[in-house]
């Protein structure tokens, strides 16, 4: 199967084919967070399909060239200084480097750049950009010092989100960042200074102001990767306005299509409800750490299901996670021990099955839940046959190399050292000793204070097993 995305713009599973089949840098631009709080997991939801679909694009050969954005100054972020009473960078800052941190946390990769729309070299791009767009009358300077876009001047507005505009009816200017299709009118590309803003202002032909929203990725994202991308990135909740003005104000400037494909994802709720705070539902990644979850148990939750399905987070879906994860771990110990016995005199009866299943199934819009199910498959099967001696070590090897190239993309082998502490050691024994004694009591004692260590203890023909439990420090 080739590599095909769903593209939101066509609405139509497409054949991935990137705007220049001989360059091999693929341009990719995500939307990264608006530094006015610390990220929630709803955010990382979408990070973690973006961190997937980079992943594999790379395992698929492409070189991937992908920007993230940090907006540091719009409606949200000045609010937040403004409320905290300190200066808009001391603000955002702290919020930057918490998501740098939760993104470690998560594995997710870091991009090339991380663009921050403070950063003068934008702001310059930004008034080139909206200079550049007043002289081809896309834009106008208003009565009321702001520089608006023009939508009715540019006929392919509303084709991302999938609205007839002619259907719509305007409401004239909108100066906030963001509004929905019942106030659809021309956004503010740049804002004239308010009492509001504080000292947050760049001088510009219009007047001391600051950029729209909108405006921040398009000049980024052209300053970093040019005219057109292959793949733009975001949350469902992004589509409009906030894509469709990027569209037009990109195209507006350039008179290229901008985007190639444009993959969005779909919305995580809370127990089958929207997170918010007023329902106690909210929740960042230190949250979910601090029930005791690690950051890989988190990443499994995030990227089990299909990017375009929303995702319904509960912690019995975190436990299942655990329990996923701790079934990988346990295979790959398996494995390990078997790919290292010198002897293949055992048949060689392991399953021969076609293993590019989990990559093709990833070439499918990242069908990872199918993919995820063939690598269970593959774990039973393989189970199966070291249960009943029939894997040599040639074939675990075989398995082990597998392994390692789809973690390329999944990022999920726990760090933690396989080293048994020797109380374990001794524990087990202990056990083991009861065991044969027919203490049945005493076992299941045993068998609790290994767990309370960490650990995990496993019967088998050759005797016990010993695995450290997932989720254990």
């Amino acid at each position: 199967m080739p590599l095909q995305f769903s593209n939101t713009c066509s609405r139509k599973v497409e054949e991935f084919e990137p705007r220049d089949p001989t360059a091999r840098p693929i341009k990719m631009y995500t939307c990264g967070p608006t530094v006015y709080s610390r990220a929630h997991i709803g955010n990382f939801r979408a990070y973690v399909f973006e961190d997937l679909l980079q992943r594999h694009l790379e395992l698929r050969g492409y070189k991937v060239h992908r920007v993230m954005n940090i907006t540091d100054v719009d409606d949200k972020t000045i609010r937040g200084a403004r409320e905290a009473n300190v200066p808009l960078a001391k603000f955002t800052e702290q919020f930057k480097q918490a998501f740098f941190e939760d993104a470690k946390t998560l594995r997710i990769k870091r991009a090339d750049e991380f663009p921050c729309a403070t950063d003068q070299r934008y702001i310059d791009r930004m008034i080139e950009m909206i200079s550049t767009l007043i002289s081809k009358g896309l834009a106008y300077h208003a009565d009321d010092k702001s520089v608006y876009f023009r939508i009715d001047k540019f006929p392919d507005y509303g084709r991302l989100a999938h609205f007839d505009l002619t259907q719509l009816q305007s409401t004239g200017r909108v100066k906030h960042d963001e509004y929905d299709k019942e106030h659809v009118g021309d956004f503010a590309l740049w804002k004239a200074s308010d009492e509001e803003d504080g000292d947050v202002k760049w001088d510009s032909p219009w007047g001391a102001g600051r950029p729209g929203w909108h405006i921040e990725c398009s000049a980024m994202s052209t300053a970093l990767l040019g005219d057109q991308i292959d793949i733009h990135c975001g949350g469902v909740d992004n589509i409009f306005p906030h894509h469709e003005a990027e569209i037009a104000q990109s195209e507006g400037v350039t008179g290229k299509k901008f985007v190639r494909y444009w993959l969005h994802c779909a919305h995580l709720l809370v127990d089958g409800q929207k997170m918010a705070k007023s329902l106690g539902n909210f929740y960042t990644v230190p949250d979910v750490l601090a029930k005791g979850y690690t950051g890989r148990e988190l990443r499994y939750a995030l990227v089990r299901v299909h990017y375009r399905v929303p995702l319904n987070f509960t912690w019995e879906g975190m436990n299942e996670a655990r329990e996923s994860l701790a079934r990988i771990d346990e295979w790959l110990a398996r494995l390990r021990e078997v790919a290292g016995k010198a002897n293949a005199e055992g048949t060689t009866t392991s399953p021969q099955r076609p293993i590019t299943a989990f990559e093709n199934a990833l070439d499918d819009d990242l069908n990872i839940s199918a993919a995820l199910g063939f690598l269970f498959e593959s774990i039973r099967e393989t189970n199966r046959a070291m249960d009943q001696n029939e894997m040599d070590a040639h074939s675990a090897g075989a398995w082990l190399d597998w392994w390692k190239r789809i973690n390329i993309v999944l990022d999920l082998e726990s760090e933690a050292e396989m080293r048994i502490p020797a109380e374990v050691t001794k524990l087990a024994q202990q056990r083991e000793n009861a065991r044969h004694e027919k203490n049945w009591k005493r076992s299941d004692e045993l068998r609790e204070q290994i767990s309370a260590l960490g650990w995990d203890v496993r019967d088998a023909k050759d005797g016990p097993k010993l695995t450290r439990r997932s989720g254990s420090h």
